[in-house]
């Protein structure tokens, strides 16, 4: 697996008022969280810049959730990418995967990663839960929208203003140097997400539009060491804010070897007697992580003996 690593600097995500509570907004720095998912998937530069985005968007759509809440965002689609799938809570933890990590198209008429090239059509889903890691179930809320343009910012945009009916910006960036050594350096990643809410007077709405319109990227601002707040600085202009919260961003994942055990022991006795006999044992990988737990023979043994208790 080629070498991936990021820019220095804590990633971090706000979420903020302005304008009195007419506009809701977010901003996140989410370099080192992308170039965990990349490192840990293996993934070509374009992929990274794919599922660098749709983490990020996640997680800024997720900054609003109360504390049981799980939200999960899928983009099945018909480019080779196959597909992305990214969960997030409210503590600002993210993780995700793509089908085909080593996915890729060629540079597109700017010179930049082609992500378009590589989602294509198809749907975007966002499915919302609560309480269900406490076995608390309710039924979950899930939205779709059709994939408008495959750069994925755009969808998610297209998202909110169809399926939740909340007019907004999203700027979504994933900047990536790829050196000649074949490491791949994500260099700068992050965004932000500004929402107006029911009730807004036209001339905030004015304000506001001109103002993110005019913002410089978003990998620019991280790339010369901004925060998320300053990000909104720079998003908002004149326009006052507050600043609600600000929480660390990290790719986290709760599997682990004992769930891999648990799940293990969950499959069928004569399925579990067959892999103790021809295998030696038991590998399972987690899709989210690419984090791989083995259970050796004497371990599965055990299991296979418990189970014909």
């Amino acid at each position: 697996m080629k070498e991936i690593r990021s820019g220095a600097g804590a990633d971090a995500l706000v979420r903020a008022t302005a304008a009195d509570g007419q506009i809701r907004c977010m901003a996140a720095v989410t370099t080192d969280t992308v170039a965990e998912a990349a490192r840990r998937h293996g993934t070509s530069d374009t992929v990274a810049a794919a599922l660098g985005r749709t983490l990020t968007g996640a997680a800024l759509l997720g900054a609003w959730q109360k504390e049981f809440d799980r939200l999960t965002v899928q983009i099945e689609c018909d480019g080779p990418v196959g597909g992305i799938t990214v969960e997030t809570n409210s503590r600002g933890e993210v993780r995700g995967y793509v089908r085909n990590p080593e996915a890729d198209a060629p540079l597109n008429a700017e010179g930049k990663f082609d992500v378009r090239a590589v989602v294509g059509g198809g749907m975007l889903y966002v499915t919302t839960e609560s309480g269900f890691d406490i076995g608390l179930y309710r039924e979950p809320y899930r939205g779709s929208v059709p994939i408008t343009s495959g750069e994925i910012g755009e969808d998610f945009t297209y998202y909110l203003a169809k399926s939740e009916q909340i007019p907004s910006a999203v700027m979504l960036g994933v900047l990536i140097r790829a050196r000649a050594s074949g490491e791949t350096f994500v260099e700068a990643a992050g965004g932000l997400m500004v929402q107006v809410m029911p009730g807004a007077d036209e001339r905030t709405i004015a304000a506001v539009e001109s103002s993110v319109s005019r913002a410089p990227h978003t990998t620019k601002l991280i790339r010369e060491g901004a925060t998320p707040a300053e990000m909104l600085r720079a998003a908002l202009g004149d326009v006052p804010f507050e600043v609600l919260e600000e929480r660390p961003v990290t790719f986290a994942c709760p599997c682990s070897y004992e769930r891999a055990v648990s799940l293990i022991s969950s499959i069928d006795r004569a399925e579990l007697r067959a892999m103790l006999s021809e295998d030696r044992g038991a590998a399972l990988t987690c899709h989210f992580c690419n984090e791989t737990y083995r259970i050796d023979e004497p371990s599965l043994s055990e299991i296979v003996q418990s189970r014909n208790v």
